[in-house]
């Protein structure tokens, strides 16, 4: 039976210098009211042991407007400002929950520049999109077509370094559970292979970063020669903002193939929990680690199994799924990163990521 999921679809836009004007100057109101009201809160809980609640915020937005130095919160659609406070209010109950850290100050050159917009802030009529505030609809480049009959709940645009603008639509869609299959694979996560499976079959990394690595040093240096403040140290920045963007993209693009092919073929994905925030405290591998994107292929298996009726499992990370044989169940001392291939006290010669993989499976069914 089909299941009613929330699903985002997003697409590049080309807005005209009046929407690019109207939406930067929405992007550092946002930035303002989160920061302001972050600030509020923290000297609250700071100095006086007390928790300040969205709705305390939301009357403080209306009172800053009313203030000289404020008013131009004013000038721009008011639902922004209300989902950035939302969005506070939901950091917090993370942090106090232990889910997340304490929420951090956005920064105009750091943070991704966005805005989101709800029902009552956008006209959705005949496939063209209108925000407040805006007199025509936004230019879309519509590379796959929305569900459909669906009917946009939220709305959220952002700004890339690469000075590209992006708009991401969320719907609401009917999908599908996957026909069953008896497939079952566990999954060894690597840097010299991406992912090994338990099948034998080892999945290339291809190491997006390292292919293009002289191509950003290159434009790294010509940043660093530019002059702080002028026009060609802007260009230059923006270049190297694009060689990253190229490099998130590719990478992006082969994990979604990845994860999609995983839960198409298998009923049941096994993965490693991984702690990647400690693993790449190793200087030697850091770089690498980060360029596998570990966390962002679990995540995309997190949610397409949930939406095909596919089971994920997640063993341990402490289960010694490399040091052990999958064969007999004999536990190896020790296991240096520098062996790859291993024999058994029973005679068996196992590739390390293979058997790793066979034991990730092994675990994830037992633990059912």
């Amino acid at each position: 039976m089909a299941q009613l999921v929330k699903r985002a679809y997003k697409y590049r836009f080309y807005p005209t210098p009046e929407q690019a004007d109207e939406l930067a100057r929405t992007f550092g109101c946002v930035r303002k009211v989160y920061n302001l009201a972050l600030e509020e809160r923290t000297r609250a809980y700071t100095l006086e042991g007390r928790r300040v609640s969205y709705v305390e915020t939301s009357a403080m937005l209306t009172a800053w407007k009313k203030t000289p130095e404020l008013a131009f919160l004013g000038e721009v659609s008011s639902v922004p400002l209300q989902q950035a406070l939302r969005h506070l209010q939901a950091g917090f109950a993370n942090f106090f929950a232990k889910r997340a850290r304490y929420p951090t100050f956005k920064s105009r050159k750091k943070s991704r520049a966005s805005a989101e917009y709800t029902r009552s802030a956008f006209r959705w009529r005949d496939g063209r999109l209108t925000l407040a505030k805006m007199n025509a609809p936004l230019n879309i480049r519509w590379s796959r077509p929305l569900p459909e009959g669906a009917q946009p709940s939220t709305v959220t645009v952002s700004h890339d370094n690469a000075g590209r603008w992006f708009v991401s639509i969320l719907v609401e869609e009917k999908i599908r559970p996957l026909d069953p299959t008896q497939n079952m694979v566990g999954v060894d996560a690597g840097v010299t292979a991406l992912a090994t499976l338990s099948t034998g079959e080892k999945v290339t990394n291809p190491r997006h970063e390292r292919a293009d690595r002289k191509r950003l040093a290159k434009a790294q240096r010509a940043l660093a020669r530019k002059t702080k403040g002028s026009n060609n140290r802007a260009k230059a920045r923006l270049t190297v903002a694009r060689v990253f963007a190229r490099i998130a993209d590719r990478r992006r693009d082969f994990l979604h193939k990845l994860s999609t092919r995983l839960v198409r073929e298998n009923q049941t994905v096994v993965i490693e929990d991984l702690a990647v925030r400690n693993m790449v405290r190793n200087h030697a591998l850091a770089r690498a680690i980060s360029d596998a994107s570990w966390r962002e292929l679990r995540s995309m298996l997190e949610y397409k199994t949930a939406w095909y009726g596919r089971e994920l499992l997640v063993v341990d990370r402490w289960f010694p799924s490399s040091k052990l044989c999958s064969v007999c169940g004999t536990l190896r001392n020790a296991m240096p990163l520098g062996v790859r291939e291993w024999t058994c006290a029973c005679g068996l010669t196992h590739d390390r990521d293979v058997n790793a993989a066979k034991n990730i499976l092994a675990a994830g069914l037992a633990e059912r």
